[in-house]
């Protein structure tokens, strides 16, 4: 999902400034909301978690180029389904900043478009998630189509902001049209992945009843809306 150096560049790179700084203040809010419900202790805790993760799955995990960007196991929706929302958009943000600082400064100018790529399709599955999952059903007893359709709905969102980030930079050539289609399919593998790595996490969860009411994960994971 990072978009390679060259791409965008010039003044176009202020989009993605502007983009982010939205993103940002949603993630704000989002902060502010959760650290009312569970405290700014369990905010920042799961944050560090998630920041952690986040780093993690982009240095350990594999990575490798297809078409106009790079196919990366994110797991999303597994960060929002144990973390939260506010701890899994912190998370993925300096998460990505630490690794552009420290391991690849060459990303740092697409920050803000790497980052909003990240943050939208979160946004999205956590509004998704409110209209589809019923209030009375705490994460832990969900599905596998449950997640699923959390898992699509946030590569899904990647994809076409990967899409639109590249068009932004290079216009409708053909090529560019082939390069994205070749990105999109590689990432048919991590839609593939990521379901059932959530189902997994969310089992093991379902035993760990030391978790319950505890400030490392949402409250939503073992607890109904």
């Amino acid at each position: 999902m990072h978009i390679e150096p060259g791409v965008v560049h010039g003044a176009k790179l202020a989009l993605g400034a502007v983009t982010a700084l939205a993103a940002g203040g949603y993630t704000l809010k989002l902060a502010v909301d959760t650290a009312r419900q569970s405290g700014i202790g369990s905010l920042a805790l799961r944050s560090v978690i998630a920041t952690g993760l986040v780093f993690s799955f982009f240095e350990l995990l594999p990575h490798y180029p297809v078409g106009v960007s790079e196919v990366h196991l994110i797991l999303g929706s597994t960060l929002f389904l144990i973390l939260g929302a506010a701890p899994a958009a912190i998370g993925l943000a300096l998460g990505l900043l630490i690794q552009g600082l420290f391991f690849a400064p060459f990303d740092l100018p697409q920050y803000g478009m790497n980052v909003t790529t990240l943050l939208v399709p979160l946004f999205g599955i956590a509004a998704l998630a409110k209209r589809t999952i019923p209030a009375g059903t705490a994460y832990v007893d969900l599905g596998y189509t449950d997640v699923l359709k959390l898992s699509f709905a946030y590569q899904g969102g990647v994809i076409a902001w990967v899409a639109f980030w590249v068009l932004w930079g290079e216009g409708f050539a053909t090529s560019t049209f082939a390069g994205i289609a070749s990105f999109g399919a590689a990432y048919i593998l991590v839609v593939a992945i990521e379901p059932l790595v959530d189902v997994a996490v969310l089992a093991v969860a379902k035993r760990l009843h030391a978790l319950k009411g505890s400030a490392l994960v949402t409250p939503r994971l073992y607890s109904a809306a």
